[in-house]
Parts: C-alpha cells; sequence; structure tokens
C-alpha cells in the first residue's frame, strides 16, 4: 500500500464526503490514507510548503500553489447560494471604518469581500469559528462568515449586510468556487493522480447513497453539534459538482483567478 497523507478541515461538508475513504467503507487500494484534519486557513498556509500529500485548499490558495498542487475533479464545495455572509451587529455601519473580521488572508471568502468592495481596509485576519463571537462581544464591528456560521449567526445578534455569493452570481451567472481537492504534484507525477481522484469520488457517492453512515464521524469534529444546522451545511456545500466540478466548474474557477489577476489582488 502507498501512504498518502490526506487533510481537510473538520466542517461537516468535509468529513461527510471523506468518511467512506477513512473507514474502510470503499476499496481505496493502492493507497492508505492517514487523515488529517485542521481549519482550512491552516490547511492554506501549510500548502505553501507542500507538507500534504492531498489537501483541501480555499480557491484562492490554490491559485498561489498551482506549481506544486494540482486540482482534483472530485471533492469541491462549489455552488449556488452557497457564498460567505458579510454580517453585523446592524446593517448601519461604515465598512471602510469599520473593524471585519476574515477567515484568514488566503480564503476565498477574503477574496470576495476584496473583490465586492475594494475600499476595505481594516480588515482582521482570525479563525472562523472566532468571528460571530467576536462580533458578539465587541472585538470586531462585522465579519465574513463561512461554514456553519451561515446558519446559527442570528443566534450571535447578526444581521446579514451583503450575501456575497449571491453578488458573485450576480456579476458572473457562475457558481461560486469556495473549496477545492488538490494533489501535490510529486505525487501526481508517479501516476496516482486518477486513482486518488477516482476513490475521492466513490467516497463521495457513497456518502451521497448512505447518508447517516458518517453520523457519528461527522459530529465528533463538528463545531455546530445541532442536527438541523450539520445537515444544512452538508447540503448546501456538497452536490454535483462535489462528484465532478465538471466544465462549469472549472470555468467558474477560472473566472475567479481571472477577476483577482484582473483587480492586481493575485
Amino acid at each position: 500500500m502507498t501512504q498518502i497523507d490526506l487533510a481537510f478541515s473538520p466542517c461537516p461538508n468535509d468529513t461527510f464526503i471523506f468518511h467512506a475513504m477513512l473507514h474502510d467503507c470503499i476499496d481505496t487500494a493502492p493507497f492508505s490514507f492517514t487523515a488529517h484534519l485542521h481549519d482550512v486557513e491552516t490547511l492554506n498556509l501549510k500548502s505553501a510548503d507542500g507538507t500534504f500529500h492531498v489537501t483541501k485548499l480555499s480557491f484562492f490558495a490554490y491559485m498561489r500553489v498551482k506549481d506544486n498542487y494540482a486540482l482534483l475533479d472530485a471533492g469541491a464545495a462549489l455552488g449556488y447560494g452557497c457564498g460567505p455572509l458579510l454580517v453585523a451587529r446592524s446593517r448601519d455601519i461604515s465598512l471602510t471604518e469599520a473593524r471585519i473580521a476574515v477567515p484568514g488572508a488566503h480564503t476565498t471568502a477574503h477574496l470576495l469581500l476584496k473583490l465586492w468592495n475594494p475600499a476595505i481596509q481594516n480588515i482582521e485576519l482570525t479563525q472562523f469559528d472566532h468571528i460571530l463571537p467576536g462580533i458578539e462581544s465587541g472585538e470586531y464591528d462585522a465579519g465574513v462568515i463561512i461554514h456553519e456560521g451561515r446558519f446559527v449567526y442570528p443566534t450571535y445578534d447578526c444581521v446579514e449586510v451583503v450575501d456575497l455569493g449571491k453578488w458573485w452570481e450576480a456579476e458572473t451567472g457562475m457558481p461560486i468556487p469556495l473549496g477545492c481537492i488538490a494533489v501535490r504534484r510529486d505525487v501526481a507525477a508517479l501516476g496516482h493522480k486518477e486513482d486518488i481522484e477516482r476513490i475521492l469520488r466513490e467516497s463521495v457517492q457513497y456518502a451521497f447513497d448512505n447518508h447517516d453512515a458518517s453520523r457519528a464521524f461527522v459530529k465528533a469534529h463538528a463545531n455546530e453539534m445541532d442536527d438541523e444546522a450539520v445537515n444544512s451545511h452538508i447540503h448546501l456545500y456538497v452536490n454535483d459538482f462535489t462528484l465532478s466540478l465538471g466544465d462549469k466548474g472549472r470555468i467558474a474557477a477560472e473566472k475567479l483567478e481571472d477577476m483577482a489577476r484582473c483587480r492586481g489582488i493575485l
């Protein structure tokens, strides 16, 4: 067996799709996968050093490490109505003066905020699960939320300022590319890319066909333990694009990169 270090986030969409390939639910030969779970921005940063053979990345981070990592067709978080939200205690805030928390410099959420309003400068970087408590405590005036935060922000007395996914869809007519799975190019050069891609796709399909099989694994790592929030998270971020990016998904990712380059962000 060839040992593969597999890195992904503890969020429900990732644990849901990787469960089968880590728990002997499908045949993973000729590989044995070792899981490494980290916050997505940690994964983004570690990719600069090529720490893991296969890793989850924000699409924005992937743009920066394309020389060392190749995009997999399966496993992406991409779709409609699933973009990051800019939230605050009140909609009546000055965005140019507000302290706005984002879940990491290399996240797609940060990129979308910069594309939406280049005038925003007062950005504070923090882990995604610190943003809503930080707004509630007054540490931040607003924040860009991702993952489960999308479903629980009203409980922190926050309101939506803008849905950055809806803004993207209105601008481009395309699904929003949030996160992807990439394989290190030296691993791909050994001829492993297609097999890893196939196994990942089979793991996603198993998750679709056996929705409750991963329940214990998902809940063991979820920040929000409420069943409804977990189910909503999975339903929102895991879809047909997760099985295959397809032409539409790849074109959307290319559009995001083109916009970042044209605006001088990348």
